[in-house]
């Protein structure tokens, strides 16, 4: 077995992995490893530098400068990045250019068709790039493999079958005629954060690519390496040569990005205080604008709630993905009849929760994205503890030593907290569960809506008129009635307030990944009063 603590032997490590043993393998096929190499060798795993891909190649960096990505879940050094210039960014867009020219001129059904092969390409690689997706990230593989890959794939099929459905509207007019056409905006640029690589460069590339955009990404720098997986595939699949480019690099890039007169439209999944940022920078050119950004959401249960159902939701809405998802209900609102019980089971099925090797099947809480996050978030665990909330379990590394190298932290819960607290307040994005308690349903309406985000929310009851009376008065974009964080990609997602601008999925998007132009069609001759 191969051990967390240690170095890995580099053979067990590329097959456990499923990476490539060849120095050339990675940019082709994850999956080929080879059965001669030495198995004797040992070294940590390691992966060929990762260069930029513009055109549809792999292509070197002229900046000269790199960054390493890391393994979360045992601190180690996957591989070495190299970082984007100015130079390098111009590259790719005179290059999106090129390949938006091509594509867009093709027709919807044309662009389903080569869509729709990619998508068959990452369902069939599913394993390899769930895997990838957990060596970078640190989150559980159960979870890589049947969420990750596969709903990004659902949202390239989705796309793929809308391609051929845009199209405008004609009117009928006094002595003429009048119609709409929906027409690409050029340019996009998407911005990805670290929770979930290839979901995100999934979404962000099926929306853009179905309406006829070319698009240049840049996936978050702690979690890079998936997105190049999904270039090739799509290259693969008969996207022509710079329609998906990938650049890597830090703010500066971001920002070159987002200034840049030569892209048309950024979509930023992020932070808001980034959101900000970017929404400043794409102003100088007026470019168009769509963002997911954070949230602090609440979770109602009421009295007459499902009590099992009700911890479920709550659990996935803390705990999944080690908690690092922006739409997670971390204010969970108890009703106070039922807050003992709800917290009594809560806490049974929480400790029981399986932290470890992500590469476990059998792990439930994988490790935080990196030893500076795990500190954010034990900060914020210290801080509600100086402030007066009960710790009742979790806050701290588990006591593993196979574990101690990694970014580690149990599924943690606190109960007797006030709405003013900084953790009750503030994004975490950590496994940190905050109970509150409440007494009627204008009170929790009030309590819900007090915060500067409006990303989501959900309520558990099992009176309907009530249920669809609540979410009616909640400022959240995204909402869920017996259920948490369940994104189907036929609906829209984003949110109010400060957690964004604009929406992704479902129909609604291709609104915000087009331009809407009017054409007038006179039919006799120009009524002139010269």
């Amino acid at each position: 077995m191969v051990s967390l603590a240690g170095s890995l032997r580099y053979t067990e490590g590329c097959i456990k992995y499923g990476i490539g043993l060849q120095p050339r393998c990675f940019y082709h096929s994850l999956s080929v490893i080879s059965p001669t190499y030495p198995v004797d060798t040992e070294e940590p795993v390691k992966l060929p530098e990762q260069p930029l891909y513009i055109h549809g190649t792999y292509t070197h960096a002229t900046s000269g400068e790199s960054f390493a990505t890391n393994n979360p879940a045992t601190g180690e050094v996957i591989c070495t990045v190299q970082r984007a210039s100015i130079e390098d960014l111009n590259r790719a867009v005179d290059s999106a250019r090129q390949g938006f020219a091509i594509w867009s001129g093709m027709s919807g059904t044309e662009r389903s068709r080569v869509l729709l092969k990619a998508v068959e390409l990452l369902r069939g690689r599913n394993e390899e790039l769930a895997r990838l997706e957990v060596l970078d990230t640190g989150k559980p593989l159960q979870e890589a493999n049947s969420v990750d890959v596969m709903s990004g794939a659902d949202c390239i099929e989705y796309f793929a079958h809308v391609a051929p459905t845009i199209r405008g509207h004609q009117m009928d007019l006094p002595g003429a005629m009048g119609y709409t056409r929906r027409e690409p905006l050029g340019v996009c640029a998407g911005i990805g954060a670290w929770n979930y690589p290839i979901q995100i460069a999934c979404w962000k590339a099926a929306m853009a690519l179905a309406c006829g955009n070319a698009l240049i990404y840049k996936p978050a720098s702690l979690t890079p390496l998936s997105c190049l997986k999904l270039a090739e595939i799509l290259t693969e699949a008969g996207v022509p040569p710079g329609v998906f480019n990938v650049v890597f690099g830090d703010a500066d890039i971001g920002q070159a990005m987002s200034r840049h007169p030569g892209i048309d439209k950024v979509s930023l999944t992020g932070s808001t205080a980034t959101g900000k940022k970017v929404m400043a920078d794409a102003a100088t050119t007026l470019k168009q604008v769509s963002m997911e950004l954070g949230g602090k959401s609440p979770l109602i249960i009421f009295e007459d709630a499902h009590l099992d159902n009700a911890v479920s939701a709550a659990m996935l809405a803390n705990f999944y993905t080690q908690g690092e998802i922006c739409t997670n209900g971390t204010r969970v609102f108890v009703a106070q009849s039922i807050h003992d019980e709800f917290v009594a089971a809560l806490l049974e099925r929480t400790r029981k929760l399986k932290v470890g090797d992500p590469m476990d099947p059998a792990t439930q809480v994988g490790a935080l994205i990196s030893q500076e996050h795990r500190n954010k978030v034990m900060a914020y665990i210290e801080e509600g503890q100086r402030d007066g909330a009960v710790l009742r379990c979790g806050g701290k590394p588990p006591a593993d030593p196979a574990l101690a190298a990694g970014a580690f932290l149990e599924p943690t819960v606190f109960t007797d907290c006030s709405d003013k607290m900084a953790m009750v307040q503030e994004e975490i994005f950590g496994p940190v569960m905050s109970v509150l308690r409440f007494n009627d349903e204008a009170e929790v309406i009030q309590r819900a809506n007090d915060t500067e985000y409006g990303l989501a929310a959900g309520v558990f009851t099992q009176n309907l008129a009530r249920a669809h009376r609540v979410i009616a008065k909640l400022e959240a974009g995204t909402c869920w009635i017996n259920n948490y964080n369940i994104t189907p990609i036929e609906m829209p997602i984003g949110g109010y307030k400060q957690s964004g601008l604009g929406r992704e999925n479902g129909p609604t998007a291709i609104e915000h990944y087009t331009q809407l132009k009017s054409v007038y069609v006179e039919l006799g001759d120009v009524d002139c009063p010269y």
